[in-house]
């Protein structure tokens, strides 16, 4: 017989078998009075199915709250660190801490920070 043939109908029930099983197991121990288990159960799956789904919610709500992005301080090259933490300027190495929504220079105790002006100089003619 020709399996290509056109006039042929077959029906693929591979899975049928395995969802009858589980049902009948199901409806089983509910007519014997261990429903609790099968109630239990689809607990069970419901949240291994939901936590994922909220955990991922929590994590990116932390973020949102704990990621500081700004310039650095010395160079103003666009920096991404956690709130509370020294990182170091990838761009002109400069020891930076995000705090309060922006980045600060970490400077040594007793050290002055100074911002530097540029002065055009004048020729003096004779």
């Amino acid at each position: 017989m020709n399996q290509n043939s056109p006039n042929q109908l077959q029906f693929n029930f591979s899975g049928v078998g395995c969802w009858l099983t589980v049902i009948a197991g199901a409806w089983l121990l509910g007519a014997i009075g261990l429903g609790w288990l099968v109630k239990s159960f689809f607990v069970l799956v419901g949240l291994i199915l939901i936590a994922p789904i909220v955990l991922f919610g929590v994590f990116r709500w932390w973020l949102q709250r704990t990621i500081v992005e700004g310039p650095c301080p010395a160079c103003n090259f666009t920096l991404t660190g956690l709130k509370g933490t020294e990182s170091v300027c990838p761009s002109c190495g400069t020891v930076v801490k995000a705090a309060q929504g922006q980045f600060q220079r970490v400077a040594a105790e007793g050290s002055i920070d100074v911002e530097a002006v540029d002065v055009e100089a004048q020729q003096i003619e004779d």
